[in-house]
Parts: C-alpha cells; structure tokens; sequence
C-alpha cells in the first residue's frame, strides 16, 4: 500500500510538473490523497517486530522526521533557480525513495531487527 500510494503521488507530482492549467491544479492537489496514508504506514513498518526495543525505536522514529522540515526549503531553493513547476520534481524523486522503502519491506529485506540492534540504548 505504502509503494502504490508513493508511486501515485510521484506520478502526480510529475504531471503536476509537465502540465498546466487545470491539470496541475488537481494532481498537486491529489498528491494529498495519497500522503494520508504515508506516515501511519512507515511508522507501522518501522517499528514492526522491534519487540522491546519498540517504544526506543519509535521515539527514534519520531525524533529522526526531518523530510518534512527539509524538503520545502529544498523544494523551494530550486522553485527559486528552475521555477515552481519543476521544482516539483524534487518531492517526486522524495515519493520514490519511499516507495522503494515499502516494496523493501513488503519483500523482508528491510530487516527491522538489525536496524534495532544498531541503536544504542540511551
């Protein structure tokens, strides 16, 4: 779900950023629609079979959400040098690295349990 949901809103971003008009009004708006289910679900997956180690991983989690504060600047420096039609395509290439994440984990190779051997405990 997380996959299709990221390559839906990478596919709108990028209409978004080859047209005009109407179209590009409704797909940046759609983008919406599929970052519903976006942080729930990387939340979930993350946190999955961490056994004991679950509330230290998902403090982690939420202490390492940077995307959202990054992101915009980023986005908006290349709205800046390119226009905001193409900088669109920077939260697209985002889109797809998290979609790689969820067709990662849906296939077991993200493995949760070493990723939380590797965090230490505080």
């Amino acid at each position: 779900m997380l996959a299709a949901c990221a390559l839906g809103a990478a596919s709108l971003a990028t209409i978004s950023a080859l047209s005009a008009g109407l179209v590009a009004a409704i797909t940046v708006l759609a983008i919406g629609l599929c970052n519903s289910i976006m942080f729930p679900t990387i939340f979930t997956l993350a946190i999955e079979r961490l056994g004991e180690d679950t509330p230290r991983g998902s403090g982690l989690l939420c202490l390492s959400i940077v995307g959202g504060a990054v992101i915009p600047l980023v986005t908006g420096y290349t709205a800046d040098l390119v226009g905001l039609s193409l900088a669109l395509l920077v939260p697209a290439v985002c889109y797809l690295w998290i979609a790689a994440y969820g067709a990662l984990a849906r296939f077991g190779i993200v493995d949760r349990r070493a990723v939380a051997a590797q965090v230490s405990p505080l």
